[in-house]
């Protein structure tokens, strides 16, 4: 245990040094944040009961999507890992006395949370102090502010999950670039980060929110804008440990057998 958590803390830290990228970032996040914003308001005026979420939760959801965009974000991937595939140095990835899925996931995790830790803070404040209607809202109790917390957790850990597949997959196809772009495409629709889940219809819906990637992002913020709540929330985060488990086990089998069957570029 102790080797990852030094392999954590060596990427955390070398992530935390990428300030400029992150007010950059941040720049990019608040544009994108109030036009979302807009649009909704654009809708809303028309017929405010004619949607699933009130304006308020929808502009909480928009800015913790924002905030939190490190944690969630299909494109968010450790690109040294892709090039290590690539250009053949997995060779000496395979020659450390570790396992390279729990050495690559600590990585992962600690990638994201740097980027997340230099972002959030800043965009959340001055989203707390946007007018009514425009900025992050409290949350709908303290009970769902804890309930919230764990399937942030939860979800994080889900993403990097589903990272590590694409990874996995990689070593036996080499170059990762068609694998990643239908990835990222892929769960920018079915995650909710394009349009969150409550609008698609009902019967969608209830399909939607069963993948895997709909674990991610769309469940802590629903829970936190107060849109889940009682059984569906208890349900969503249930769905979030089921995905969480299978990943993980399915993640660590391919692994195992790609270490086995790893092609190194020339040789």
């Amino acid at each position: 245990m102790r080797k990852y958590l030094s392999f954590f803390r060596l990427r955390l830290v070398t992530g935390l040094q990428y300030r400029t990228a992150a007010l950059a970032g941040m720049a990019t996040q608040f544009f994108w944040g109030f036009m979302e914003i807009m649009v909704f308001h654009a809708f809303y005026e028309a017929d405010p009961s004619a949607y699933p979420m009130t304006m308020q939760a929808t502009t909480s959801y928009v800015w913790l999507q924002q905030a939190l965009l490190a944690f969630f974000g299909a494109w968010m991937f450790e690109g040294e890992i892709f090039d290590l595939i690539k250009n053949g140095n997995l060779a000496y990835e395979l020659c450390r006395p570790v396992h390279i899925y729990d050495m690559w996931f600590a990585r992962s995790v600690a990638l994201r949370l740097s980027r997340a830790f230099l972002r959030c803070i800043p965009i959340l404040v001055v989203a707390v102090f946007l007018p009514e209607g425009y900025g992050l809202g409290l949350p709908a109790s303290f009970s769902a502010f804890l309930w919230f917390l764990l399937s942030l957790v939860l979800g994080l850990l889900v993403m990097v999950s589903l990272n590590m597949m694409i990874f996995v997959v990689c070593v036996f196809a080499i170059s990762g670039d068609g694998i990643r772009i239908m990835f990222c495409s892929i769960v920018e629709v079915l995650s909710g980060q394009i349009i969150p889940l409550p609008f698609f219809p009902e019967r969608v819906q209830r399909i939607l929110e069963w993948n895997p990637f709909a674990s991610t992002g769309n469940v802590p913020f629903r829970i936190y804008s107060g849109n889940l709540s009682g059984t569906e929330m208890v349900r969503a985060i249930l769905i979030q440990i089921f995905w969480l488990v299978l990943l993980n086990v399915l993640g660590r089998l391919l692994a195992a057998k790609g270490e086995k069957r790893a092609v190194v570029q020339g040789g």
